[in-house]
């Protein structure tokens, strides 16, 4: 049995005409043999009826005090609704299907409502009904713990749920369905010369969703990686294959061909503080203490340096009157710096080059951008710029490595 996976995403169920595009897309696949394993997301954005915000504005206007047990009650009903009605599309036109809830499909959590995560994927269920020919269409973005509580997967819990009932179900692949055509080597609304890539590294795109690159969760990614199931992000109005995300083992697989690169693309993030812990002389535990604050008080922390003379790292905006606050409180005088932004440049062929940084410095300081931290890694260099001067790095570092050829 020739399973395929494929994950619609809310922009691609949110009109009749997109609707269209999906039912489009499931009857081609099954005309090609595939048995066919249908996950969704809630229905459009901000602002829409059934979409994942506007619930949480609905709780927001109306006590603003749902516990995170029954908000994720609440959060569920998004893709219930879109289940339903393409499985009432889908049987208008003849094509048998039936709904499965992340529950009923198998999906066991652990118990942190709004940000769970998968323990087990049984799709029992979900196999019967591939065996009778129907299309199984599967709520994503959520799932179920033991006592039998639903609970929700966080931001991007739908790419999760389908990669992971893809691994469960060992499907041949998974097709993430979105409103861009494949993966770009930058973000196209900033850099207008960004160009589609053929095929990416399950690496490659798990740090350019890590560093800001918004196409593909990179926990949907790594669990794809474990189970070696190639992902193909795609459009849905439209019948290009879009990209393929698979080992570099695999890349001579793909027909055009591949040309030997040391950089992928260039990613960001943006409205980050940096903030500047000194040390005592003598002291050396500065860096246990600041970092457990920050743990205690659920701030998150990035691009993190670490010396003998103290620390440099970076929060959220929204994060840093509290970071500040608590560093204050601790006896500490920190510095920072507001209204940064982290420029990653990526690549699987970054490692063991020489003059990749070179050429980094070079393009920022013929644009007088000035470089205020930087941090790397196997498959990324990050630099951390101020973010009026974001949008000039991109551009500079993209044309720099030549990604619009």
């Amino acid at each position: 049995m020739r399973i395929l996976v494929q994950k619609f995403g809310g922009t691609s169920l949110s009109t009749p005409e997109a609707r269209q595009r999906v039912i489009h897309h499931i009857r081609r696949e099954l005309e090609q043999g595939y048995r066919l394993a249908v996950v969704v997301s809630a229905m459009g954005r901000r602002g829409e009826p059934y979409a994942t915000d506007t619930l949480l504005e609905w709780t927001a206007n109306n006590g603003n005090a749902l516990p995170s047990r029954e908000q994720d009650l609440l959060l569920c009903c998004g893709e219930i609704i879109s289940a339903t009605t393409l499985c009432s599309l889908l049987q208008a036109e003849g094509i048998a299907s039936t709904v499965f809830t992340g529950a009923q499909a198998g999906f066991k959590t652990d118990g942190h409502h709004g940000n769970a995560r998968i323990l087990d994927v049984k799709p029992d269920r979900v196999r019967e009904a591939l065996e009778n020919n129907q299309v199984a269409i599967v709520t994503g973005f959520q799932g179920q713990t033991e006592n039998g509580d639903f609970t929700t997967l966080g931001r991007g819990g739908s790419d999760t749920s389908a990669t992971a009932l893809g691994t469960a179900l060992r499907a041949e692949m998974v097709d993430i369905y979105t409103d861009v055509n494949g993966i770009l080597t930058a973000d196209p609304r900033v850099v207008e010369d960004a160009k589609p890539l053929s095929v990416v590294s399950y690496a490659e795109i798990c740090n350019m969703a890590h560093h800001g690159a918004k196409v593909i969760h990179p926990r949907a990614v790594e669990i794809a990686m474990q189970a070696r199931i190639p992902v193909r992000v795609r459009s849905t109005f439209s019948d290009e294959e879009g990209t393929l995300v698979t080992h570099p083992e695999c890349f001579n697989q793909v027909q055009d061909g591949i040309v030997d690169r040391y950089v992928t693309g260039i990613a960001y993030v943006s409205n980050v503080t940096q903030i500047t812990v000194e040390a005592q002389e003598g002291a050396v535990d500065l860096q246990l203490h600041v970092f457990k604050a920050m743990a205690h008080n659920q701030i998150s922390v990035d691009f993190i340096n670490v010396t003998p003379s103290g620390a440099v790292y970076t929060v959220f905006d929204t994060d840093a009157p509290k970071a500040l606050e608590v560093l204050h409180e601790m006896g500490y005088a920190p510095k920072s710096l507001s209204g940064c932004a982290k420029v990653s440049v990526i690549g699987g062929g970054i490692n063991g080059v020489p003059g990749i940084m070179a050429h980094i410095v070079e393009a920022l300081t013929k644009q007088e951008i000035q470089i205020l931290q930087s941090a790397d890694s196997n498959t990324t260099i990050w630099v951390l710029v101020r973010k009026e001067d974001m949008v000039r790095a991109l551009r500079a570092l993209h044309a720099k490595f030549e990604l619009h050829r």
